[in-house]
């Protein structure tokens, strides 16, 4: 594995709402070479400059507001930003992934995305919940489903976590899956809805098991809640995964 260990800059929202600077510089001396904002149209200058600063390069970027604001303007801010990666995040209705007419209206809508950032260098991709695991069609998952109905430059970031909540066997999808999954979403816990979530290592994820499932997948570690401090956490999560690159 040469990729950098990544982090999702979600996991920091408190901190980075009142010390952007500090927050990337905190998670620089931790170790993390790479981050992966959440909201790319604030301050996209700003960001760029503080981050080439601190070395930090971009795994990817979430981009929720794709689907509010005009894709050209939230596409520019990315160019800025200096992501090849764009992530839809979830946004799009749950019961969506319930149905293949649903299903087929979420492709046509991230292949239309898709075929915009293409032609700006950029490859687009979702990021999945649980809601896009636990409805089955013909015995698969949505998430199987969607993937035959993307264009074949549309990736997917596997949040391997919520994947698990939603009742996938993690490895098993991720072989099914393949090379269309570019980045994982690496976290730990109970594997309990509501419940927080664990540094990397310390919850009941199999974590060597998935890794292994998707060894080229940029490694993007993600708390969305925490019940010890975030920081610590976020630590102790790259110590983990940088122990398991060694071994």
């Amino acid at each position: 594995m040469t990729k950098p260990i990544s982090v999702q800059l979600y996991t920091v929202r408190k901190a980075m709402a009142s010390d952007r600077d500090g927050t990337l510089s905190r998670l620089a001396e931790i170790g993390y070479r790479c981050v992966e904002p959440y909201d790319p149209v604030s301050d996209p200058k700003g960001f760029r400059r503080v981050a080439d600063e601190l070395g930090l390069s971009l795994s990817g970027t979430h981009a929720y507001a794709l689907l509010s604001m005009e894709p050209a303007a939230v596409f520019d801010a990315i160019a800025t930003i200096g992501s090849e990666l764009v992530i839809v995040p979830g946004g799009i209705a749950h019961e969506e992934f319930t149905t293949r007419d649903g299903l087929a209206r979420t492709a046509d809508l991230l292949n239309g995305l898709a075929e915009q950032a293409s032609g700006l260098g950029m490859q687009l991709g979702y990021h999945n919940h649980w809601w896009e695991i636990e409805p089955r069609i013909d015995g698969r998952h949505a998430i199987e489903v969607l993937a035959d109905l993307l264009a074949p430059g549309v990736f997917l970031e596997l949040d391997t976590y919520w994947a698990a909540v939603g009742g996938a066997d993690v490895p098993a999808l991720l072989g099914r899956l393949g090379d269309r999954v570019r980045a994982l979403h690496v976290k730990d816990g109970p594997v309990v809805k509501g419940e927080p979530h664990t540094a990397v290592g310390r919850g009941a994820m199999p974590v060597p098991e998935v890794l292994a499932a998707a060894p080229d997948a940029w490694r993007v570690v993600e708390l969305d809640e925490c019940a010890t401090d975030i920081f610590d956490a976020l630590a102790d999560s790259h110590a983990y995964l940088t122990s398991l690159e060694r071994s």
